[in-house]
């Protein structure tokens, strides 16, 4: 299969698993591979292949193709290893592997952390490994013993026959002289004992006792630190700097100009930051001066007014209109958003003449390493990325652009110093690449029985992809992440007339993925809409669905679920009021319901009870965590989450201007997972996209009014 025809979504759908299926491109260094491939620095260890090794001393480390940051899968990959290895969890190690090709995505062709597709592009792939590193430590402790090796077992990390009973550990030197097995056979669910149930995380200790190493904790003998100033408003570049007052500064080291603006290194950070406050810098303010967020919004409403592209299309969407029941027209729209990790951008870099190595917690270790190659005139061999853990990313640290690292790269190359890079929270709120903005104009006609029957929708927004190596997904000028969730919506198939129209803007603000993509703002239009026309057509919202969705089991089944669980038929408390959304978002169906009540005019968001089908479900815990962490993230979204522009400069700072859900806005949420044998999808983006919708259904609930422009706090009802 052609990757580059491959969208989004399609490699989602072509990806993913079902039962015990290999994955398309499905690629493992096994019998290519000579089985005695030690790591460096364990020249006494049995590493089978790229994903696994095991020591004298009876430890086994997990090599991760995959970055850890804060989804799970530090505990999710050695949990499909040691299931196959039959290996004792307290003897499980993780770290990041290098960039290197062994470790590129099953499917999607490159190494990467995104698309919430780790798990079930890698379910095949690491068990097989584990399997073949057990197939060996059988035949090598038969050759021991003289006994065949269908005599042996294992259990915990040993191989034992009859009386007799051998580590892992002391069989590895003889494992790693043995030929690759060929017809490896996985164990059955039945056997399972890891997959499916609750394990202890393996990274929680190292992230609550500072243990854990990530980015901005990384020091290094000789290592100084960078800070750049950034041009205010974008497209902006240095007309001229005078650096007398920054350099007079004790501590700072060198004041140089780099093509993204002017940095400050220096001993420390302190020096760093008050030697940026010291450069007196005149900007050539560049054309994009002007911009701001009003005049984008009009633009757009304006365009949506027209058919764009067409993305979906059937019968005739006007046509069926001029002759509906009832007609119900709407507008809906959406800012900027920032990803706001908790840890900032940062990327520490060691050059020499003939080698550059980068430390930096990166979701495209691969592409960044290739930026950097490039940028240096060097081989991609000729950079050694290390990947730490990420705290937190959103899609912000797998910038095709390669931001962030490229400048550090830069620095590094222009100072001939070792240093760490780092972003403030301002740098990295104002830095760009962010969630489009978006306007969605919607007529929805509805026949007399109150069912849609004919739906024109148009979109405007900046394509993600344009302009990327990741430009081919844009398909007869629709760029599908701009899109999804709309184009292909269950709700839409049994509409006899339909146009699904995309209107693709340019802007000099960058933008870039976000987690769960289009289904951001798609999400939100889908269900905030369906709950409208459910109240248009005197319906229960729940009912409502189910009419809609009575051919789609998997949207029906989560449904069905949270209406259970919340007690979607049962009396509220007085003043508490309920909305629902559900949708599919990275192959896994997911609904949720949000109870509310009003204090004193505001907002208490109290519960929100939660249902997933992501098929099979490794590590339910896992699941259940991202969840609850995609709820809070789309509360933060929904409530709050806005990044506006005037006169070409983003007006947010940090936290205090950009907020985030807090602790104690942070509701009762309750995780149900549906039993399910279908395809395995995504956990780590799936819960977000149903939140605002359920959330502002609810506020309808409670005062009558609908919200067509997020976030909610800013713009609570239609003028």
């Amino acid at each position: 299969m052609d990757k580059k025809a491959l969208s989004r979504r399609n490699f989602i759908r072509t990806g993913a698993i079902l039962g015990g299926g290999l994955l398309v491109s499905f690629r493992v260094p096994l019998p290519g591979r000579v089985a005695n491939n030690s790591q460096p620095g364990s020249s006494d260890g049995f590493a089978p292949n790229a994903f696994l090794r095991i020591n004298p001393d009876n430890g086994i480390t997990v090599l991760l193709a995959h970055a850890e940051m804060g989804q799970g899968i530090w505990t999710t990959l050695p949990m499909l290893i040691a299931e196959e290895l039959d290996a004792d969890w307290k003897d499980i190690k993780v770290e990041h592997a290098p960039a290197a090709k062994d470790y590129f995505h099953t499917v999607f062709g490159i190494q990467i952390t995104g698309g919430s597709s780790t798990t079930w592009s890698e379910f095949d792939r690491y068990r097989m490994a584990g399997a073949t590193a057990r197939v060996l430590l059988v035949q090598a402790a038969a050759k021991r013993w003289g006994v065949p090796a269908d005599t042996c077992r294992t259990e915990n990390g040993y191989v034992i026959d009859g009386d007799k009973k051998i580590s892992y550990g002391e069989l590895a030197r003889e494992a790693a002289s043995l030929p690759a097995p060929q017809n490896i056979t996985l164990r059955p669910p039945a056997q399972w004992k890891y997959i499916g149930k609750g394990v202890k995380r393996l990274d929680t200790s190292a992230k609550t006792n500072g243990v854990a190493k990530f980015g901005m904790d990384l020091q290094f003998p000789g290592m100084l630190t960078a800070v750049v100033a950034h041009a205010p408003f974008f497209g902006g570049k240095v007309k001229s700097v005078d650096a007398t007052k920054a350099k007079a500064i004790p501590g700072v080291r060198q004041v140089l100009e780099i093509p993204t603006g002017v940095v400050v290194i220096a001993d420390h950070f302190w020096a760093a930051s008050q030697g940026r406050k010291a450069l007196d810098i005149v900007w050539d303010q560049g054309p994009e001066m002007t911009m701001d967020t009003p005049q984008q919004v009009a633009a757009y409403k304006k365009l949506v007014l027209t058919n764009g592209l067409p993305a979906a299309e059937k019968g005739n969407a006007d046509k069926a209109l001029a002759t509906a029941a009832k007609v119900i027209e709407t507008e809906y729209i959406f800012p900027y958003l920032a990803h706001a990790a908790m840890e900032p951008l940062n990327c520490t870099v060691k050059l020499s003449a003939d080698h550059c190595e980068i430390w930096g917690g990166l979701q495209m270790p691969g592409v960044d390493q290739a930026a950097a190659a490039k940028i240096l005139g060097f081989n991609p061999d000729q950079v050694t990325v290390n990947t730490v853990f990420l705290g937190g990313g959103f899609g912000r640290r797998a910038n095709p652009a390669s931001d962030f690292v490229s400048e550090a790269v830069q620095i590094a190359k222009a100072s001939g110093q070792f240093i760490k890079m780092v972003w403030t929270r301002e740098d990295d709120m104002k830095g760009g690449y962010y969630r489009p903005a978006y306007v969605h104009k919607l007529k929805v006609g509805l026949n007399a029985q109150g069912m849609p029957a004919a739906w024109l929708h148009n979109i405007a927004g900046q394509s993600i992809v344009d302009g990327t190596p990741f430009a081919a997904m844009i398909k007869n000028g629709i760029d599908g992440t701009s899109v999804e969730g709309v184009a292909d919506s269950p709700y839409l198939t049994s509409v006899p007339d339909h146009f699904i129209g995309l209107h693709t803007t340019k802007s000099p603000i960058p933008v870039l993925w976000f987690r769960s993509v289009g289904n951001t703002h798609t999400a939100y239009v889908m269900e905030a809409m369906i709950d409208e026309l459910a109240h248009a057509a005197g319906q229960d919202p729940v009912a409502y669905r189910r009419l809609l969705l009575k051919d789609h089991s998997r949207h029906l089944g989560a449904l069905n679920l949270v209406a259970e669980k919340s007690g979607w038929d049962q009396p509220l408390p007085q003043g508490h009021y309920r909305g629902v959304a559900v949708h599919e978002a990275f192959g896994s169906y997911v609904a949720e319901v949000v109870e509310l009540s009003m204090e004193k005019g505001q907002i208490r968001v109290n519960k929100v009870t939660c249902a997933i089908d992501c098929g099979l479900a490794v590590n339910p815990d896992g699941v259940r965590a991202q969840m609850e962490s995609g709820i809070v993230f789309g509360l933060t979204m929904a409530l709050y989450g806005e990044i506006s522009i005037e006169k070409g400069m983003v007006k947010q700072n940090n936290f205090y201007d950009y907020r985030i859900a807090r602790m104690n806005e942070s509701p009762v949420i309750e995780v149900h997972i549906v039993e399910s044998t279908e395809k395995m999808g995504g956990a780590g983006e799936c819960g977000v996209p149903p939140l605002a919708p359920a959330l502002t259904n609810a506020i309808f609930a409670a005062t009558g009014r609908r919200v067509y422009q997020l976030p909610v706090m800013n713009n609570s009802s239609k003028a």
